[in-house]
């Protein structure tokens, strides 16, 4: 009864995919280890879904070791989750997008997506196919664009406002079989290097830093801005992670894998219930896109009084409660109304 994934007509779906290090306390968690982030703790690799009308809900998940490197199992997870996305809207005829970050440019994770029938927004490393490919983009081909609110810089910490982007035909894994070859578009966005190679006199011509990613989209559908803003809206899976962290992912209650396992397991589908359970309630409303906390707030944690009569347990809720409208439509909505009594 609840559209998690609300669609207007030719949407796609983005699907977002990123680990994050779940950070553990003792020496007796199983599988417990540095991971990249340098915080010992487990790995959890998280598959998101969501439109510009719907908030994410989480279409996979796996918890791994801390040490494990991003990209392990990360193409399983890809087919499982487009596997689910495909039952939530069977018989769409448009293709999903997978966005992710350069820890999953690979033929594994890439290939999967493009088989599953999606297409992929994926962020490159600069090795020398990328670097050349940049080289050969002329001039007068970089396009202006302002971001109406600026934007922290990865790299640097900076925040930008404004930056140039371009794009070429490329052709990701050249070294692997024609058959496995992908062609596609490296769009490129390019900002000032404000202190390049940390010197202190000035260049004699402007630097820029470089940050590109490939994509499979057709360039008619989605143009070079247009294509940069939709991968940088990949950031939105990091509120995920924020979310289950600031709630049951706080901390893994066992020191056995498996246990813990488990415990993800029953995070997402909380995760999910929440979700579903904001958007019966308040589905035009702030509860639609709420965090799992803000839900939980107003729709779980009640403040209401139980009473007990003739077998009949009454809910007193307070007056001018502001969430009573949206209490009401859940309630309605989830349970059985009372049969109806004689007057």
């Amino acid at each position: 009864r609840a559209p998690l994934l609300q669609t207007r007509g030719g949407e796609r779906v983005m699907v977002d995919l990123d680990d994050t290090i779940i950070e553990v306390h003792g020496y007796k968690k199983q599988g417990a280890s540095f991971g990249y982030s340098g915080v010992r703790g487990l790995n959890a690799l998280i598959a998101t879904a969501s439109t510009s009308t719907s908030a994410p809900v989480i279409v996979g998940q796996r918890l791994r070791q801390g040490k494990t490197g991003s990209p392990k199992g990360a193409a399983r997870i890809v087919g499982d989750a487009l596997a689910t996305l495909r039952r939530m809207h069977p018989g769409s005829s448009v293709r999903p997008l997978l966005r992710a970050d350069s820890a999953f440019y690979g033929h594994g994770t890439i290939g999967t997506a493009l088989g599953a029938g999606a297409d992929v927004s994926v962020t490159v490393r600069m090795d020398p196919a990328v670097k050349a490919a940049i080289a050969t983009i002329p001039d007068d081909a970089w396009e202006m664009i302002e971001y109406p609110n600026a934007i922290r810089d990865e790299t640097t910490g900076r925040w930008i406002s404004k930056a140039e982007v371009a794009e070429v035909p490329f052709t990701a894994f050249r070294s692997r079989k024609i058959a496995e070859r992908v062609d596609g578009r490296l769009v490129v966005r390019r900002i000032p290097d404000l202190n390049p190679n940390k010197v202190e006199q000035p260049t004699l011509f402007d630097v820029y830093r470089h940050h590109a990613f490939f994509t499979t989209t057709d360039k008619q559908s989605m143009g070079t801005v247009a294509a940069d803003k939709t991968h940088r809206g990949h950031a939105i899976i990091e509120q995920v992670h924020a979310d289950l962290k600031g709630g049951p992912l706080a901390h893994l209650p066992s020191g056995v894998f498996t246990a813990n396992s488990a415990w993800l397991v029953l995070a997402v589908i909380a995760f999910n219930l929440t979700r579903a359970a904001g958007l019966i309630a308040d589905r035009a409303g702030r509860l639609a896109r709420a965090t799992t906390a803000t839900i939980r707030r107003t729709l779980i944690q009640v403040p209401a009084r139980l009473a007990r009569s003739a077998r009949r347990i009454t809910l007193h809720l307070p007056e001018a409660w502001p969430w009573q409208t949206a209490f009401d439509r859940l309630f309605t909505t989830t349970h059985t109304p009372p049969p109806a009594t004689a007057s």
